[in-house]
């Protein structure tokens, strides 16, 4: 399966393979793994749900905008945990690409994980 999509320039169309191996298998050099996350490194769920994704695999702009706009009292992405497990699984089933939040979180950290090895 190969994603594509439009990002914020008309012109502009980015690629994921979601398939992270066969893509880096086509490369000739990838960055070593300290080089592309830090363990003391905090990851922001705005950073993993970034715009493009968001955008591209949802009915939203960004993942605040998805946040508030949910069955919850929660106004943004740092609100997450006030969502009720079953709510978001079937707000994200209704509103993204996805059935459930595992498949929203999973292609979300392939996602992130392809940028930061520079396969997008």
């Amino acid at each position: 399966m190969r994603w594509i999509y439009k990002v914020s320039s008309p012109n502009e169309t980015m690629v994921l393979d979601p398939d992270i191996e066969t893509v880096a298998e086509q490369r000739d050099t990838l960055p070593e793994a300290g080089n592309v996350y830090d363990h003391d490194e905090t990851l922001l769920v705005t950073d993993l749900f970034d715009t493009a994704f968001v955008r591209a695999r949802t009915e939203f702009e960004s993942f605040d905008e998805m946040v508030a706009a949910s069955p919850s009292d929660a106004d943004s992405a740092d609100e997450l945990e006030r969502i009720h497990h079953g709510e978001w699984d079937e707000f994200v089933a209704e509103t993204s690409d996805f059935e459930n939040e595992k498949g929203l979180v999973m292609a979300a950290r392939d996602y992130w994980v392809a940028k930061r090895l520079n396969l997008t």
